[in-house]
């Protein structure tokens, strides 16, 4: 009998693609990205991600520069430091005609520049001849577009889908066009400067005469109008001077870190950046889209566990992230996408899936910890910068969150906040960050059955009403202040002597249906340790069992110990590991004095990021064991960038010098500082506490660590 093996989750990202291994070059502006191979093409390969997207749909499915009849010659390509340009270096190979070589390789120089901006994207391509003979050649790009909705890019199928329109030509562009089965026209419009000599739906050629050392500039830019609203179109100059000025706006505003390791600058530099293009301006203010290319949208959970990651350097993404979510909050009860009164949002969508309801995610609410998160968040971001103003505007939103985990997330009244699908087989199966369909399991292997009670999801119940505790006192409601901080001690005490198991030193990963324990060592118990749940000789049981070997991989904390059954090193939740899952499990252990656990996972992930491309933390590499001379293992198809694993290192190193601030009293904090070896000198440059401004210079030190004020500005302690 043979065994076959079934994927039973509906949104499985396939990794059938020849180009999932591929370096892919990434851009993104608002609601747009691109996706390009290294040459700045886009190949359209079956279930390839390369391409143009534009609200939930790919607009531009390929696009091939070619030189005569051959594709150029790769010397170099990045994205720049800043993620505001791509540039790739070509050259043209060997060029014969009639079996005589007329350009030698190596002639002629290609530069293509390209950026997003305004939902537009630019390119220009430079080419200039170093021989020493004129030469006569052609450049052509080649394009399609399959308006292809994201799910269908991931590996859905459908049963129907709309209607592609015919083309239509007009001098220098060409427009491509699609009526979905929701009636809406998407347009794909291509102008090129100067107009090309030969242009059709698919093609666009430029005859090209070059002296010795002289140079040809062609532009193409493409943008996206959706039911004939055109995308504003502006030169290619100007469009890339408002993008790099609004850029440096933005990161003046910030506070900056430097330190005296210049390769964890590279990872500290790349992943603000990373973090500047994914933030989304909303109507709500700034938000975190979780990441490219599967999650380019607005998550509660992800925005949320990233603007906590960037609390302490830029508090206004929490308070954007915070206005977001509460505008987004459910008000009524709707079981086809998990919605309930008072729970904040999983995910929202954009595309003609989402709006057909092929996929329930056009509005979702199928996350169990969103809300007591959300409530983590305002009580932390209070803390930070004491805005009461907001804190006013936003307590009714805390209030139904609140009220949410007490008539709704307790199903079973138990005690635990549990969650069990109502949205039939179009919602996730699994509802807390590990939301694979095999993502909760008992320690033989075999699946738990709802509802499920996740460890961290009580840790951060806990958290959450000991912070709503102290926003209420603040706000003068006295009485439901007393109440919350009651409900969380019994939360502790009940969830203490339920999940914790003696023999593993770790706390269960779950209570499943009929309340038999989950009792699988995961990473989940090392964020009972970040909500501060767990009680102090608990907490250094756990801390241990964290960086045994079984469970740190060398590179960090694995999602699942590799003594488990369902271990897999190679699975997306299952024994991979995760950055923001191990910067919120350091932070946990430095909340509970275990700094040199906490400073073995800041050097691991340092270490990892030597290995990724453009020093790029990805969303998850595989849980292989660290080996001599080795970088870590790649995960096929993880997002990069992605939001909170690029926030992942600002939370590492918060952990690592104990630093907290309060915006209320007008204090920075260091706890206990410590530095890795790899890191003598760590400067903080214009750190904001209310209208204060401060600088700070952190040195190592043998045996301690040495925090110097070099400049001050307002009413600021540094304790």
């Amino acid at each position: 009998m043979t065994e076959i093996l079934r994927i039973k989750d509906r949104f499985y990202i396939s990794t059938a693609s020849v180009l999932s291994g591929e370096r892919t070059r990434v851009l993104k502006h608002g609601d747009s990205f691109a996706v390009f191979d290294r040459h700045g093409d886009m190949q359209a390969f079956a279930q390839g991600t390369h391409g143009v997207y534009v609200g939930g749909t790919r607009m531009l499915s390929s696009l091939r520069l070619s030189l005569g009849n051959d594709r150029p010659l790769l010397l170099s390509s990045t994205v720049r430091e800043d993620n505001t340009l791509l540039a790739v270096d070509l050259t043209n190979p060997d060029i014969y005609v009639n079996r005589e070589l007329i350009i030698p390789r190596g002639t002629l120089h290609l530069f293509r520049a390209i950026f997003m901006w305004s939902g537009c994207v630019y390119e220009r391509v430079r080419i200039r001849n170093y021989g020493l003979a004129p030469v006569e050649t052609s450049l052509a790009f080649q394009f399609s577009a399959d308006f292809a909705d994201i799910f269908e890019v991931r590996g859905m199928a459908r049963e129907r889908r709309g209607r592609r329109l015919q083309s239509r030509l007009e001098p220098g562009a060409v427009v491509m066009a699609y009526r979905g089965l929701d009636d809406v026209v998407r347009q794909t419009r291509l102008v090129f400067e100067p107009a090309p000599a030969e242009l059709t739906a698919s093609m666009a050629r430029f005859m090209l005469r070059l002296e010795p050392q002289d140079e040809a500039v062609l532009y193409l830019t493409m943008s996206c109008p959706i039911d004939a609203e055109p995308a504003r179109r502006v030169s290619y100059d100007r469009a890339f001077e408002e993008a790099t000025t609004t850029l440096k706006d933005a990161v003046e505003k910030n506070c900056h870190v430097y330190t005296s390791n210049e390769q964890f600058n590279d990872w500290l530099n790349r992943s603000l950046a990373d973090l500047h293009m994914m933030v989304t301006d909303t109507p709500n203010g700034p938000y975190p889209y979780a990441g490219v290319p599967w999650f380019n949208t607005a998550f509660g959970r992800d925005g949320i566990i990233t603007a906590m990651e960037l609390l302490w350097v830029n508090p206004e993404l929490a308070r954007g992230v915070l206005a977001y979510l509460a505008a987004m909050q459910a008000r009524d009860s709707a079981p086809e996408r998990d919605a309930e009164p008072g729970k904040i949002l999983h995910e929202t969508r954009q595309g003609e899936m989402a709006d057909l309801g092929e996929v329930p995610f056009g509005r979702y609410y199928g996350s169990i910890d969103a809300t007591p998160l959300f409530i983590m968040l305002a009580a932390d971001y209070y803390r930070r910068t004491g805005d009461r103003p907001f804190l006013e505007e936003l307590w009714g939103a805390i209030e139904r969150a609140l009220a949410w985990l007490d008539a709704c997330g307790d199903l079973d009244g138990d005690g635990f906040v549990e969650y069990k699908r109502r949205s039939g087989k179009k919602g996730l199966i699994h509802q807390g960050w590990k939301d694979s369909h095999d993502a909760v399991f008992h320690a033989d292997g075999a699946l738990a059955d709802g509802p499920i009670a996740l460890c961290e999801v009580q840790a951060y119940v806990y958290a959450a009403k000991r912070g709503a505790a102290e926003l209420a006192a603040i706000l003068g409601r006295r009485e439901l202040a007393a109440a919350l901080s009651q409900q969380a001690w019994q939360l502790q005490e009940r969830f203490e002597r339920t999940f914790w198991i003696e023999e593993r030193s770790t706390y269960a990963l779950a209570l499943d249906g009929d309340k038999r324990l989950c009792q699988a060592r995961t990473s989940n118990a090392g964020h009972c340790l970040f909500a501060g749940i767990a009680h102090e000789d608990h907490a250094r049981l756990l801390g241990q069992s964290l960086l045994a070997h079984d469970m740190f991989s060398g590179w960090g904390v694995r999602t699942v110990a590799a003594s488990e059954a369902r271990f897999n090193p190679m699975s997306y939740h299952n024994g991979s590991v995760w950055p923001h899952d191990n910067a919120m499990i350091a932070f946990g252990l430095a909340r509970y004095g275990f700094k040199e656990a906490a400073l073995r996972i800041v050097s691991g992930l340092f270490d990892a990021s030597l290995f990724f491309d453009l020093h790029r933390m990805p969303e998850l590499f595989c849980g292989f064991p660290r080996r001599p001379w080795e970088g870590p293992t790649h995960y096929p198809v993880a997002c990069a960038p992605q939001s909170w694993a690029a926030g992942a290192v600002f939370m590492l190193l918060q952990a690592a010098l104990g630093l907290s601030i309060n915006g209320v009293t007008g204090e920075i904090t260091f706890s206990y500082p410590a530095l890795p070896e790899f890191l003598q000198r760590v400067q903080i440059q214009n750190l904001r506490v209310g209208k204060a401004r401060v600088d700070l210079l952190i040195q190592r030190h043998v045996q301690d660590v040495a925090i110097n004020v070099t400049r001050r500005e307002g009413d600021v302690k540094v304790l």
